[in-house]
């Protein structure tokens, strides 16, 4: 759980940092961070491009995902969310 707990916090620290920078959640540096977060889910599951972006949505969504997101940083779940769905498009 430890080790959950700081590869997630490591990975939405730096989606923070690339949103703070106005980095756009298209950008290749996003986008890789999109591939690590997709590698970080396949630890639990193998989501398809829907279930993924899915997943995504309740990042924007009320829920403890989206307050987690918005804690770090407003508007952080939504930046998140385009990142996935991007990414997603693209590679699943």
């Amino acid at each position: 759980m430890q080790k959950f707990t700081q590869v997630f916090g490591d990975l939405t620290s730096e989606f923070a940092t690339k949103m703070a920078e106005g980095v756009s959640p298209g950008d290749a540096s996003v986008q890789d961070l999109a591939a690590k977060h997709y590698d970080f889910i396949l630890q639990f599951w193998t989501p398809n491009k829907e279930a993924y972006k899915s997943l995504a949505m309740t990042y924007i969504l009320p829920s403890p995902y989206r307050e987690s997101y918005e804690e770090v940083a407003k508007g952080l779940g939504k930046y998140h969310y385009d990142a996935v769905c991007i990414w997603a498009d693209k590679n699943l």
